[in-house]
């Protein structure tokens, strides 16, 4: 059976657990049969009404916490845009048939988000198990209500309290070694938009799906000695975390530094080379560096193991500067002298760096994603850089996010 012969909506409203669809808004989009029934309310009661109208919190107990958790756990989800599992929570309910009266009731939910085109979150899917029944079972030995059995389920009910105090101290110490990182890429990754009085570039940094914030991959744009030149580069660190962006920045500023001083591209990666050879963590990095000239209107270039940049002239035409590309930086005990290659531009071209979390996927051929970025960039190169940047991101990233990090320098020649 094909997709398209497949009754989602029949099948969501089959599930046999309780489920929701909520906005971003928390308002309810839709719910499954099991929610109405399990609730007491029909659809009518709970579909475009805000979630905590329908389900407030039990004004005769106000030690409750159920509705804030639960809060607390859908906002999680927008902000983050990752799946958010709750510890068992009591969470009274009114019972729609004596307004007034509430009923003591236990539920262990999961809230996972549905994200659009964009990578954002366009749903929260709110998927609820009751386990009322098997709290109150386990006070009910021989029929009765026994003293044990209701410390066991004291007993349950404090342990999942302190499971979800131990996952929110967990949480908050993520986000501080978030903000350490957020701070560190900005340190090493400064935003450099005006490369000449009158050219423009656009640089983007997109780590890897579930990374801190800041991984290996690298850019760098710096004014040359001797006339109107600028070299652009990006690099490749294996790994994510602080430890790979440590890394990064060390191979970052020696190249910036050996690309003052050196005769071309080819010059300054041997150095960086070299360099590499007593990092560790450097192992299997790559790069690949541009020395753009805007006198002359030339490019030269050298690769070390690092996809090609990609020049786009102003009638269309897309040229990979592939003609100079060796060994990764760390590949040779013994390095030798690098390969350069050169091009001509016209002003009005452009000229496009990345590293390989823009053009590669499992499963597919290099040269596939290749292909991808050259229509792109392609069809959108009328655009400016900052545009053309984001569009080339939303074209090529799949909507969650990469497997690997990716960096992106746009540069109007």
């Amino acid at each position: 059976m094909t997709d398209s012969a497949i009754d989602y909506t029949a099948v969501f409203r089959a599930l046999p657990g309780m489920v929701a669809l909520l906005t971003p808004e928390l308002v309810y989009a839709d719910v499954n049969e099991e929610f109405v029934r399990v609730s007491g309310r029909s659809r009518d009661q709970l579909v475009g009404r805000y979630l905590f109208d329908v389900f407030p919190d039990n004004p005769n107990d106000p030690a409750s916490t159920g509705m804030r958790n639960l809060e607390a756990s859908l906002y999680r989800v927008l902000a983050t845009g990752e799946r958010d599992a709750m510890a068992l929570q009591r969470y009274d309910v009114e019972d729609p048939e004596r307004p007034g009266e509430w009923q003591e009731r236990y539920w262990s939910p999961v809230n996972a988000p549905l994200l659009g085109p964009d990578g954002k979150v366009v749903l929260i899917l709110h998927r609820v198990e009751e386990v009322t029944e098997l709290i109150r079972a386990r006070g009910r030995p021989g029929g009765g209500r026994g003293g044990r059995s209701r410390v066991l389920e004291a007993e349950l009910y404090t342990r999942a309290r302190e499971l979800q105090e131990l996952n929110e101290r967990l949480r908050q110490a993520h986000s501080r070694e978030r903000e350490v990182a957020l701070a560190l890429q900005e340190a090493m990754l400064p935003a450099r938009r005006q490369v000449s009085p009158h050219h423009r570039a656009a640089v983007r940094y997109r780590p890897a799906v579930g990374a801190l914030n800041v991984c290996g991959d690298w850019y760098d744009l710096v004014d040359l000695v001797g006339g109107h030149r600028v070299g652009v580069s990006v690099g490749d660190v294996v790994g994510h975390g602080l430890e790979a962006a440590g890394v990064m920045g060390q191979l970052r500023s020696a190249l910036s530094a050996a690309s003052r001083v050196a005769d071309g591209p080819a010059q300054a990666l041997d150095v960086l080379g070299r360099y590499a050879h007593v990092v560790d963590g450097a192992e299997s990095a790559t790069a690949v560096t541009t020395f753009i000239d805007f006198d002359r209107h030339t490019i030269t270039y050298s690769s070390a193991g690092h996809p090609p940049p990609v020049l786009i002239h102003p009638d269309g035409r897309t040229e990979f500067l592939d003609r100079a590309t060796d060994t990764p930086l760390d590949a040779r005990p013994d390095p030798i002298r690098r390969p350069q290659a050169g091009t001509t531009f016209t002003p009005g071209a452009t000229l496009v760096l990345y590293t390989d979390g823009l053009i590669e996927r499992r499963h597919e051929d290099i040269d596939t994603g290749l292909a991808r970025l050259a229509d792109a960039l392609y069809r959108n190169r009328h655009q400016d850089p900052e545009t053309l940047a984001d569009t080339v991101l939303l074209e090529l990233l799949p909507p969650g996010g990469a497997t690997d990090d990716t960096a992106l320098i746009v540069v109007r020649l």
